[in-house]
């Protein structure tokens, strides 16, 4: 069943895509049209996992996101965490790969919403960029979201955190909100299957200013990866209180 309901989830979001993606065109003449697109494409989406697969999200901590302008750090697990910036912040820059700039439709969508994009070869060049582009935004109005990973992550692994946060917190000098969640047990990396469940998506108190790089790379990290873990333990502790109270116990072993 798993399967077939995965299948399905995959043809209609593919459907969906082109369609929204085709319909969406004339809203590439403004910024602010596009990321209303956006926000109708992404709702779509999930709405298309609820009713295929059955993956619904909740979230908590909104209080903890600042009035103005911040920096998000999101945990990267799954596709579901570059979809669900654009409906829990307004008009969010998203740092991402250069190479999703050139690919047809989809590119012109994310440089029309003032995507922020990152090249892994140029080094410290693409550092530089990437602060102006994010300066940019920032005066704007937008939040900036960026995963300081790099990549997914299954869950429950970790890999250390790239130094680009470091250089938009020390540059920007904004608050950063750390963003954890469990999407990768619902929704894998690079994962066919979709399993059913309940995805929690949690902001987490900002940091503020001023601290030095070391200090705070280890507050983030420690932030991002202790509330990861408890939010992925949750998971596994209301599956085994399920599969408890499903045990007959009059049938011992059933």
């Amino acid at each position: 069943m798993i399967v077939l309901r995965s299948l399905a989830f995959n043809v209609l979001f593919s459907a969906w895509t082109l369609v929204a993606f085709l319909v969406g065109l004339p809203a590439l003449v403004s910024t602010q049209a596009t990321h209303v697109g956006a926000r109708l494409w992404v709702r779509g989406i999930l709405a298309l996992l609820a009713v295929t697969v059955g993956i619904r999200h909740r979230c908590v901590g909104l209080d903890n996101r600042p009035a103005g302008p911040a920096i998000y750090a999101f945990k990267h697990q799954s596709a579901w965490d570059t979809l669900v910036p654009v409906l829990v912040l307004e008009r969010p820059a998203i740092t991402l790969k250069q190479e999703l700039l050139r690919l047809p439709l989809f590119g012109w969508y994310l440089s029309r919403s003032g995507a922020i994009p990152i090249d892994r070869t140029a080094g410290a060049k693409s550092l530089r960029r990437m602060i102006q582009a994010a300066k940019k935004a920032a005066a704007a109005g937008q939040p900036l979201v960026i995963y300081p990973e790099g990549t997914r992550v299954a869950p429950g692994q970790r890999l250390p955190y790239r130094p680009g946060v470091a250089a938009l917190y020390r540059a920007l000098d904004l608050p950063v909100v750390p963003v954890a969640h469990n999407a990768g047990l619902f929704w894998g990396r690079r994962a066919f299957l979709k399993r059913p469940g309940v995805i929690t998506l949690e902001f987490l108190p900002p940091i503020a200013p001023g601290l030095d790089r070391d200090a705070f790379m280890r507050r983030l990290e420690e932030s991002m990866e202790t509330a990861a873990n408890r939010l992925i333990n949750d998971v596994s502790s209301s599956a085994s209180n399920r599969s408890r109270t499903n045990i007959d116990p009059a049938r011992p072993g059933s």
